[in-house]
């Protein structure tokens, strides 16, 4: 049984992403495996694996949009922004309004500038932040922008001790959810910390489609694990797509450029473009060259 195709994995808690991987070549016996975004140990979710070929759509697939489900807790604050880390500050009485609080979270929506956490993989002077953290050190960060497509409060305890608010946001890649926690405190006075997170989606793969380890090792032994696999063209649906004659194929798959007679071009700020042969076949990503009115192989499937 070939396998190849998008396996999305339900992340367990304590795995890194590489650990995930690591246990799926295990599993599956493959070395051709790639992740499509990092999640730290504590975070459970959806991490969908790109298997075989389909390792080549990795790129695309972590530019997707990502959503989670997060809780917020008012009154501590740790050095890694999580429950994870070593509290630095801690508030006694932490009094909250809910209009507040809702006000606080939709004041996000939209570009935000964010500072990465110094527990993060971001590399300054080719060392990641995390390593200078444990070794005691603090660097400036640039700040960068990340987008908040939307940002939903789904339940309030304000009556605790600490107060805790659990939302659902939607957000563009490089977004910190800790950070995003740690901020929307800071915008109504106290010190907060992201108490828990999962995520629940990437790009239009759910929780609903993903797997876990035991599963996984259930549908092999059965020989079923092939009809959850997600099509790689399928994962990247949001690129548009261009359908060719089975002469113009036959030359996609040779790796030479396709000239058409019309523009595919929806919008100039999208000419990459998922082409299909005959019967629906996905053979690659080409890019269109305006100029050369002609579809230029970017990655091609035999």
């Amino acid at each position: 049984m070939t396998i190849e195709g998008i396996l999305p994995v339900f992340k367990p808690e304590k795995f890194t992403s590489h650990d995930v991987v690591a246990k799926a070549r295990r599993i599956l016996g493959i070395k051709r495996i790639g992740h499509t975004g990092t999640l730290d140990p504590a975070v459970t979710g959806v991490l969908p694996l790109c298997i075989g070929r389909a390792t080549r759509m990795v790129e695309y697939i972590q530019e997707l949009p990502k959503e989670y489900e997060a809780v917020l807790l008012f009154g501590i604050a740790t050095d890694t922004e999580d429950l994870t880390g070593t509290p630095i500050h801690e508030m006694a009485d932490v009094q909250l309004d809910a209009e507040d609080v809702k006000r606080a979270l939709h004041a996000f929506i939209g570009e935000i500038e964010q500072i990465p956490p110094m527990y993060s993989a971001v590399k300054i002077d080719g060392k990641r932040l995390y390593d200078l953290a444990r070794e005691g050190k603090e660097v400036q960060r640039k700040s960068r922008t990340v987008r908040i497509e939307a940002l939903e409060v789904l339940d309030m305890k304000l009556n605790l001790k600490h107060p805790e608010v659990r939302f659902r946001v939607k957000c563009s890649k490089g977004t910190y959810i800790r950070t995003l926690c740690v901020d929307i405190g800071k915008s109504l006075g106290f010190p907060s910390v992201m108490k828990q997170l999962i995520r629940t989606s990437t790009g239009n793969i759910g929780l609903e489609q993903c797997l876990t380890f035991e599963q996984i090792e259930r549908y092999i032994a059965e020989g079923t694990l092939e009809q959850y696999l997600i099509p790689m063209d399928e994962a990247i649906s949001h690129i548009p797509s261009v359908d060719l004659s089975a002469l113009q194929a036959e030359h996609a798959l040779q790796g030479k450029p396709i000239m058409l007679s019309y523009s595919p071009l929806i919008n100039k700020e999208n000419s990459l473009f998922r082409v299909y042969g005959p019967d629906h076949q996905f053979l690659g990503l080409f890019e269109w060259k305006e100029e050369a009115l002609s579809l230029i192989p970017v990655k091609v499937f035999h």
